[in-house]
């Protein structure tokens, strides 16, 4: 539902955050394309996560077993405002249920670009003691690996869990228990 960083260390140049409105992203979507989203599931899968890629084959096997594909809604509806928001990640969002990865694509790319557009964004410039706190069920996160190797990072983060969404997804099955 929600995640807080604190800040305990900063690197001297880069360490930000990025954050980006997907209530907005949504928002400035024609009619056309809400109406063509709107009944569709994007299958998120952390399977090529890049921070998952340099883990041994075990660890990675692992992490897949705890954390299976998802088929989620592409437009998510807030349980509290009701408003619709754009719910993918370049980071997770590999194709759409049902599709291939490459009939997918296209549309998707089109859906990371809208998503992270300047003027739905926010960078936070961290200082020590700074305290963000967002929800994640309309935001997205971005912390760039844009400072020197050996510089100090330290966040603490906690994340609140909220009604699950999603289902399980397999290929071979696609309509599963709810995740």
């Amino acid at each position: 539902m929600a995640s807080a960083l604190y800040c305990r260390e900063i690197p001297q140049v880069g360490g930000n955050t990025l954050f980006t409105n997907m209530y907005m992203a949504y928002d400035l979507l024609s009619d056309g394309l809400k109406k063509l989203l709107d009944g569709l599931e994007a299958v998120h899968d952390i399977r090529d996560y890049a921070p998952f890629r340099t883990r041994d084959a075990e660890q990675r096997a692992e992490m897949n077993r705890i954390n299976p594909a998802v088929a989620q809604p592409v437009v998510r509806v807030h349980g509290e405002t009701g408003r619709k928001a754009l719910y993918v990640s370049e980071a997770l969002t590999f194709r759409f249920a049902g599709m291939m990865e490459e009939e997918s694509a296209g549309l998707l790319k089109f859906l990371w670009r809208r998503s992270v557009q300047p003027e739905f964004t926010y960078r936070h410039l961290w200082r020590p003691g700074d305290l963000l706190m967002w929800d994640n069920r309309c935001a997205m996160h971005m912390a760039p690996a844009d400072y020197a190797p050996g510089q100090p990072r330290l966040m603490h983060r906690i994340t609140i869990f909220g009604t699950p969404s999603g289902r399980v997804y397999d290929e071979q099955a696609p309509v599963l228990a709810a995740a």
